[in-house]
């Protein structure tokens, strides 16, 4: 215990300060005939000992030496009045005693004159802190001194620095000062910078950059403005934000994770759900399964990534099968809730997907299975006659000649410029990408004159482009892929519904039949392109381009109908409730009744033209729960492919061939799913928040 007291008195006096004390609490122990190791011990001399350490402390600076108490007893009154105040304490333990030695900091009185410089009190009156009164700043308690309150008048409020203390009184008993503060919680440094890194971790993986961005740019691009907007001690709390590559990629696997989990709860409360998926390769050879996922969630149908995975060994349909059975039975998922399959395999197609499909309906015996509208519209197209096929063939060697060649790109972009063209390039065509085709054959229309004297005359090609037959061939290919295309993007997006897709087919085939009726009789006025060019050309269509116009588009629209047969509607019902009038086929006696009721609502009537057609039956559920699950099991199947092939594109562009080893499933995850992440449940989680090292 003295080596305790020695050790204390080191840290607080100077060596004469402890050769004082030290002998005046020995002498007092030689008197007392104590021991001083005993002395320690003993409770019943404990007032004593107080009084004479307290006489000691106040012959020595004002300064406090000493509190003897033992672990199970609290202070006596008398001791506790004269250690009043914020005191800080140094503790050393000794078994069952201790010792606590402590300094008195000096405290500062607040002075009613303080008010002229605009300073009021804040906090306890004895040791107050110092508040201005314009911009509501707290100063520490050593800052009540007339110089440093001066200073921050004329240097922070410089505008006010000749008021008198009226000003500032009035200031002071204005309604907004009159208001008590309300204290306000906030985090810690290490939890807000915990946050703030899954924040920045989120948008880095919604744009697919690489993780390094947030500590190469992102961190160093925060902190320049921050220093610049406020000032360095800000700028400093920005370097404890986490953004390292291996950090960046933890927060995004945990934020996967969390949307995961939101995606896992609200199948299980669903009353059914549809799947889209595919599969193809990646940079690094890997073979990719995507699987989306739409169901009915407050009052409204989502759609959402169920599944990115990569398939290991062999990309087989019972690969894929087992692959999403196993994502079903980890999070105990009911297959009997799949009520349609939706891929690129049709029933006559043999392969990987369609083997797929065949093992889900065998788990989900009330599924169908749906062959994507998009891929049906693209094969449709691919028919044409021969004279017409000829002319699309010779037109995309003309641009492969070009595009190439990066020299004669080059030179054809002076040559543009220099002719003052419209565009400098020709687009490249791609079979792949179905909505290439009408671009680039209105690119290369609209660069013919540019092209033709660009083109070499030993290139065989060259002659097509003064050939009036062959351009008149080539503006009609423009005109109708270009209006193909369109209705192919009209069919894309979310919440399309099978209806959508099948109003649209409709409105092209009337179409394709008016075309070709205006085709016979002359009038080309639906195809701008090629009524443009025969008014430049001052001329007409031969008989033969009009006979394979009419030709390809009475075979486009014999096509169609293949793909897209008319049938019966049972479902007619579900796209307008307020037009039926007699019993559909497919709706039992009780649900018919629930309709009549439904349709005799006014308030129903005009949510219908106000919600969308998902929206409105997902609203109805409560209020019509029979009808309404009848109506929304008809609008959840997939119509098209587009998530997956959306989802693909995203994939491709996050795994690039400098990235190959990356694990793009928990980028996926959050790029492509309409779940928001709950960022402060995943830090709650957390037991401990560390900051930047």
């Amino acid at each position: 215990m003295i080596a305790h007291l020695l050790c204390f008195l080191s840290y607080n006096f100077n060596t004469f300060e402890i050769l004082n004390v030290y002998s005046k609490l020995t002498m007092f122990c030689t008197r007392n005939s104590l021991p001083m190791d005993l002395l320690l011990k003993e409770g019943n001399l404990k007032q004593e000992v107080e009084s004479f350490c307290y006489q000691i402390v106040s012959e020595s600076n004002d300064q406090k030496v000493g509190i003897l108490q033992s672990e199970d007893e609290q202070l006596q009154p008398s001791v506790s009045k004269k250690s009043e105040g914020e005191i800080s304490r140094v503790k050393f333990m000794s078994n069952t005693n201790k010792i606590t030695f402590s300094k008195k900091p000096k405290r500062r009185k607040y002075d009613e004159s303080y008010l002229s410089f605009g300073f009021t009190y804040f906090g306890n009156r004895d040791a107050p802190h110092a508040q201005c009164v314009l911009c509501k700043k707290i100063l520490s308690n050593s800052s009540l001194a007339p110089s440093k309150l001066r200073r921050h008048l004329e240097t922070k409020h410089a505008a006010y620095k000749d008021k008198d203390i009226s000003f500032f009184k009035q200031h002071l008993d204005s309604p907004e000062n009159s208001k008590p503060q309300t204290p306000k919680i906030v985090n810690t440094d290490n939890e807000s910078a915990t946050e703030a890194s899954y924040n920045v971790s989120y948008h880095i993986a919604l744009s697919g950059e690489a993780h390094t961005i947030g500590e190469l740019l992102i961190k160093p691009c925060a902190k320049d403005v921050v220093m610049r907007m406020f000032d360095e001690q800000y700028g400093k709390k920005i370097d404890a934000v986490q953004l390292s590559n291996s950090t960046v990629a933890r927060r995004i696997k945990d934020l996967a994770a969390d949307i995961e989990e939101e995606l896992v709860c609200r199948l299980k409360i669903c009353d059914g759900f549809s799947l889209q998926l595919d599969e193809s390769a990646d940079v690094s050879g890997l073979a990719v399964l995507l699987v989306f996922v739409r169901y009915r969630f407050n009052k409204s149908i989502e759609e959402d990534l169920l599944l990115c995975e990569s398939l290991q060994s062999n990309a087989t349909g019972e690969e894929i099968f087992n692959c999403i059975n196993s994502f079903m039975q980890k999070h105990e998922l009911k297959w009997e809730k799949c009520i349609d399959v939706c891929s690129d395999a049709s029933r006559a197609m043999d392969g990987k997907i369609a083997e797929a499909v065949t093992l889900i309906k065998y788990v989900a015996p009330e599924s169908t299975s749906s062959h994507c509208l998009l891929y049906r519209h693209a094969l449709a197209v691919k028919i044409m006659p021969t004279s017409l096929k000829n002319v699309l063939d010779q037109a995309v060697q003309i641009i492969n000649y070009i595009k190439a060649r990066p020299h004669q790109s080059r030179l054809l972009k002076i040559l543009c410029e220099e002719m003052g063209a419209q565009h400098t390039a020709l687009l490249l065509n791609t079979e792949v990408r179905w909505l290439s085709r009408g671009k680039v054959l209105v690119r290369l229309f609209e660069l013919r004159r540019e092209l033709l004297v660009f083109m070499d005359s030993a290139f065989r090609l060259s002659d097509c482009l003064t050939n009036s037959s062959w351009l008149l061939r080539l503006a009609y290919l423009a005109d109708i892929f270009t209006k193909l295309n369109e209705v192919n993007l009209s069919m894309q997006g979310k919440n399309v519904t099978i209806f959508t897709v099948f109003d649209k087919m409709s409105s092209l085939l009337r179409k394709l039949e008016f075309w070709a009726s205006s085709v016979e009789e002359e009038n080309f006025d639906c195809f701008p392109t090629l009524s443009d060019f025969l008014t430049e050309i001052n001329s007409t269509v031969d008989t033969d381009t009009c006979s394979a116009i009419v030709q390809h588009l009475r075979g486009l629209r014999s096509t169609l109908l293949k793909y897209f047969p008319v049938t019966n509607d049972n479902n007619a019902w579900v796209r307008n409730p307020f037009t039926v009038t007699v019993k559909p086929a497919s709706l039992v006696a009780r649900d018919y009744e629930s309709l009549i009721d439904l349709t005799s609502d006014s308030q129903v009537k005009q949510n219908f033209s106000e919600l969308s057609l998902n929206d409105f039956w997902s609203s109805l559920i409560q209020e019509y729960p029979s009808i309404a699950r009848r109506a929304v099991h008809v609008l959840l199947p997939f119509a098209t492919m587009h998530l997956c092939e959306t989802g693909f594109s995203y994939y491709a562009a996050t795994k690039t061939k400098y990235r190959k080893r990356l694990d793009a499933a928990p980028h996926m995850r959050i790029r492509l799913s309409n779940i928001t992440p709950n960022i402060k449940r995943i830090c709650d989680k957390k037991t401990q928040k560390h900051c930047s090292h």
